[in-house]
């Protein structure tokens, strides 16, 4: 029965030929912007999770370490189609009764935060696997590390650290050390590599480049990894889609204002003073994003970050049984940024601004000329 309501629901949607259009420009405009961007937003990512206090990436380095611009945009697709049809559907119910069909900017503002809050729940799974593309395309790979040989490892290390060997150097220096106790294990090698973290044997996890693609990120990291950064993320995209929609309403009202000085009669409603161009709207949504992802930027750079640690599953169960607390103040905590990166949080801020005003303008504009070629 919901197999057959939901084929009926298609069919009338894909029949009704404004419905096709709208949804058929927006997917093209959300693709042409992130194809148009996604360089900048690959070296922002980059200086972002590689800067640190003492040294700070410029985009000349970061270009120079790029060996290729990979990752995918099905979550950015996905996310913008949520933001953007849960703040027309929010809206509709404040210009219901209206004359001229107006929103306020503060209307504008709440609606922009409620629909960045799905987004953002949508599009963090994705996210984290472009991430971690972006930052493996400035990694350089040493090529003995393909041919190192393998050795052989417990069950339990195989199940939860998917494709990793213990290093034989550095767990011979480990037994080394552990020899002088009183009392020995009969086989201390085997022993310790029934624990996953000797696998290493130094207890670091692996680098963002060796846990990169979705089945190695579960089977080490586990299925909540896929959320990691969440506060941090709900936060930047809320902020993000709050002043995004608040400043291009203001900004459309503005304009209005403007071409409405002169006439005669004066106009009492939208509809008489009539469409702005579409290059104008389109000027006003690069305006609107570069605001925005000013405002949303030390969010950003701390979900970032969080995305690029890898924390092995087994770690995540020692914190949770040891009651360990998050490090930082109330608010760092609150909003998932680390306390060691506050002064990180304005990196790439300039790239981040551009990376957004130039997307929203081409997505907008590009929506606008397919709705009036497709009609």
């Amino acid at each position: 029965m919901v197999k057959n309501l939901c084929q009926t629901l298609m069919e009338e949607l894909l029949n009704n030929k404004i419905f096709a259009t709208h949804a058929l420009a927006g997917v093209g405009s959300v693709a042409l912007g992130t194809a148009v961007t996604y360089p900048l937003d690959t070296v922002k990512a980059i200086i972002q999770a590689g800067s640190s206090s003492s040294k700070q990436l410029t985009t000349t380095e970061v270009f120079n370490r790029v060996q290729s611009f990979s990752g995918t945009s099905v979550g950015r697709t996905l996310g913008v189609g949520a933001r953007f049809g849960i703040y027309e559907i929010l809206t509709a119910f404040y210009k219901d009764g209206r004359e001229d069909n107006h929103v306020h900017a503060s209307e504008a503002l709440l609606a922009g935060l409620i629909a960045g809050f799905a987004e953002s729940l949508i599009t963090s799974p994705f996210e984290l696997i472009k991430v971690r593309a972006q930052i493996t395309s400035a990694s350089h790979i040493p090529k003995s590390a393909s041919l190192r040989k393998k050795v052989a490892v417990a069950p339990l290390i195989q199940k939860l650290l998917h494709g990793f060997t213990p290093d034989t150097k550095a767990l011979n220096y480990s037994v080394s050390l552990l020899s002088t106790l009183t009392s020995k294990h009969p086989n201390m090698m085997a022993a310790l590599q029934d624990y996953p973290w000797m696998m290493t044997g130094s207890g670091k996890p692996p680098s963002v480049v060796s846990v990169r693609k979705p089945p190695e990120i579960i089977s080490l990291e586990g299925w909540g990894s896929l959320w990691r950064g969440l506060r941090s993320g709900v936060l930047r995209d809320s902020v993000f889609s709050g002043f995004f929609f608040g400043t291009w309403q203001s900004l459309h009202r503005a304009m209005l204002d403007w071409k409405a000085v002169g006439m005669h009669p004066e106009p009492r409603t939208d509809d008489e003073i009539g469409p702005l161009s579409p290059f104008a709207v389109s000027v006003a949504a690069g305006v609107s994003g570069s605001v925005a992802a000013a405002a949303s930027h030390c969010f950003d750079t701390a979900k970032y970050r969080s995305q690029c640690v890898v924390l092995p599953k087994f770690l995540s169960m020692e914190r949770k049984l040891l009651k360990w607390k998050t490090p930082g103040k109330r608010f760092e905590r609150a909003s998932g940024i680390h306390p060691a990166d506050r002064n990180l949080l304005f990196r790439g801020i300039g790239l981040r601004m551009a990376c957004s005003g130039i997307a929203s303008f081409v997505m907008v504009g590009s929506y606008f000329l397919a709705v009036d070629r497709l009609a």
